[in-house]
């Protein structure tokens, strides 16, 4: 791990593999367990890094393939770096691309050199090889860059999920032997689909190369949430327990809580965002689906107790925000939400601090399961 890194394991919770850490990065401290919202192209959408950081939030992701399109990285670094970029003086994680050669595989071609995609902003060709991938997340300026990867969707052929689960230990040590930057940490990214010994062979092939964190990828892709809880119960022992662990792109509630149950420190997901965006809004009782026409005459907050800016307005007035088209609605529900897995996860360490973790668990859980919020 390079010096102006460091991982502090600080507490092991009593009844499960839950840890406690901080993650110390050159641009400040990250508390783990910790959800990082997604900045894809610079931005969490319509919101501001004044209102990003009143949620709680410590550390963004932002997208190497997104911002390679545009405005470009070259432009990113001429006018500051990331972080001057997004005005945001947090940590900051970057994708390396390799979650879209799952999702537009229709325009991307892979070879074991590289990925060749076909841009959906103007046609035209982006390359992404193993040591492109490392450049661009270096000219941008992260504090934390992932090596490229290749993601499959479940259910898959066996061969296909073997290829890629062997590329991507093959291009992990392409970029680490092209990254460069001492302030940058690089993470490697354990593949293997539902295969239980591929995934081990990834994760013990990997460690051997000595990165400074390790993700698991390719989870969420299709496969029912039982089967993901088994492959981090197979893979998450096989990783160093010195380093941070990362599940990347899962973000239902119930998911962060399993997976941190089993080990894991760090998510991202759009989800939050993305259904704040569509009216839905996660409390301790379950989604609350804003449209539906019972809202209407709710004086009630979203949620008591919850201190962002959409509770102190009434889910009356909020769903009026929604049917008026009003873009106010959008962006207070994306507040709230963000807000919500910010309490979740500090209250997660919390627990974990006192060897609470699996009551708290299992009370969030039942909670979800059998409220009747929406």
């Amino acid at each position: 791990m390079p010096a102006c890194f460091r991982f502090d394991l600080q507490h092991l919770d009593a009844g499960s593999r839950a840890r406690r850490a901080t993650f110390h990065t050159p641009h400040g401290p990250v508390e783990l367990p910790a959800f990082l919202p997604v900045a894809t192209q610079g931005s969490v959408k319509g919101l501001c890094a004044e209102q990003l950081r009143a949620t709680g939030a410590q550390m963004v992701l932002a997208n190497t393939y997104h911002l390679a399109l545009r405005p470009g990285e070259e432009v990113v670094a001429a006018l500051g770096g990331l972080h001057a970029f997004m005005g945001w003086d947090g940590p900051i994680l970057t994708d390396s691309g390799g979650f879209q050669v799952f999702s537009l595989a229709q325009i991307r071609r892979v070879t074991e050199e590289e990925v060749v995609f076909r841009s959906h902003v103007d046609g035209r060709l982006l390359t992404l090889s193993p040591e492109r991938a490392v450049a661009i997340q270096e000219t941008l300026g992260s504090d934390v860059a992932m090596v490229l990867d290749q993601v499959v969707g479940l259910p898959n052929s066996a061969e296909a999920v073997r290829e890629a689960a062997e590329r991507t230990i093959r291009w992990a040590e392409r970029c680490r032997q092209a990254a460069r930057r001492e302030e940058q940490a690089l993470l490697a990214i354990v593949q293997g689909g539902l295969d239980p010994d591929l995934r081990v062979a990834s994760a013990r092939q990997l460690t051997t190369l000595d990165f400074a964190g390790y993700a698991v990828g390719g989870l969420s892709v299709g496969e029912p949430p039982a089967e993901m809880y088994r492959m981090l119960d197979i893979v998450v022992p096989e990783l160093p327990a010195d380093r941070p662990r990362y599940l990347m792109g899962v973000g239902r509630p119930e998911d962060l809580l399993e997976a941190v149950r089993r080990g894991i420190d760090w998510f991202d997901c759009v989800l939050p965002t993305r259904n704040g965006r569509n009216a839905m809004a996660f409390t301790d009782a379950g989604p609350l689906r804003l449209r539906n026409r019972r809202h209407e005459r709710d004086e009630r907050p979203l949620e008591e107790g919850c201190p962002c800016p959409a509770c102190r307005h009434s889910r009356g007035y909020l769903r009026h925000l929604f049917m008026a088209r009003e873009m106010l609605g959008p962006i207070l529900l994306s507040i709230h939400n963000l807000s919500y897995y910010q309490r979740l996860l500090a209250a997660a360490r919390r627990a974990i601090e006192r060897d609470d973790f699996e009551p708290f668990c299992a009370a969030k859980l039942r909670g979800w399961r059998d409220g009747v919020a929406a």
